[in-house]
């Protein structure tokens, strides 16, 4: 058993369980990551999916009761089966556009290099966004007050899960942020931050498994029961650190905006891009 392989995948699931829910791309980080770490190749990307799983199951467990009572009020109460509609209908515009894009994005954007570009662009418009709510709502909905046209999940209209499923979308664009496109459009369509917060762990569970059951699937030919090993140790981490990163980042939102978020990711992409045109630091592919 190789340990320092075992070390390496996870710090990666570390990595993918502190930054998935954040507005900061996990798919960044983890790209960045395995370039410093010298874990690259096309197993690791295949990894690299395959864990997010893990932090999905967070998810799953955070919100078991929810969950649970859903799947229990499918067949006859209105706001599960409204609840399971929207979520339905913000996931398949993913599928659609992930099957169509997926492996042209993949050849040409998972580098360094535009992963970092995406980070400063993706930080500005959180600026942009937050600086717009800011000038709407004041500190009002940091304070509790009522101010947004979607409070929590269960007031989503059919509309809003399409809107939030295209803007999902964004982040097939590696560096842009799956959790930062749902969470900062849903509040441009009307979301409370908590709203749109929550409903974007809930997308991420069919967004997330159903993309890394497709990728191990589609490249089984680079596995072997030898790398089992490695996936459990980051799932297992990813799993842990999401769920730490899940229930500090509900707290976070009822009075905190975003823009802390939005300058580390310009920050750390200006950074990325320094280095690399010094040639300070040699980001891997």
């Amino acid at each position: 058993m190789d340990i320092l392989l075992l070390v390496k995948a996870a710090v990666m699931g570390v990595v993918e369980g502190l930054t998935e829910f954040l507005p900061i791309s996990s798919t960044g980080h983890l790209i960045l990551a395995a370039s410093l770490l010298d874990f690259t190749g096309e197993k690791v990307k295949v990894f690299e999916i395959a864990i997010q799983t893990g932090a999905m199951f967070a998810v799953i467990w955070q919100y078991r009761r929810k969950l649970a009572d859903t799947v229990r009020g499918i067949v006859s109460e209105r706001v599960a089966q409204r609840f399971a509609r929207n979520l339905l209908i913000a996931f398949v515009p993913a599928v659609v556009f992930g099957l169509a894009l997926g492996g042209a994005i993949k050849a040409h954007l998972f580098h360094p290099v535009p992963v970092a570009l995406a980070f400063v662009v993706g930080g500005f418009i959180i600026l942009a966004v937050e600086r717009r709510h800011r000038r709407l709502f004041g500190e009002r909905d940091l304070q509790g007050e009522r101010i947004a046209r979607v409070e929590t999940v269960d007031d989503m209209s059919a509309l809003d899960a399409l809107k939030v499923g295209l803007v999902q979308c964004l982040a097939l664009v590696p560096g842009t942020s799956r959790s930062g496109a749902t969470i900062i459009g849903a509040m441009l369509f009307g979301f409370s931050r908590k709203a749109a917060t929550e409903f974007s762990f809930f997308l991420g569970i069919p967004t997330l498994m159903g993309a890394g059951a497709y990728s191990v699937m589609k490249q089984r030919e680079l596995l072997d029961w030898s790398d089992a090993p490695m996936f459990a140790v980051g799932l297992v981490f990813a799993f842990a650190s999401a769920l730490l990163c899940i229930r500090w980042l509900i707290r976070y939102v009822s009075t905190h905006d975003f823009v802390p978020f939005a300058w580390y990711r310009i920050g750390f992409g200006a950074l990325v891009l320094l280095t690399a045109w010094m040639g300070w630091v040699e980001w891997k592919d």
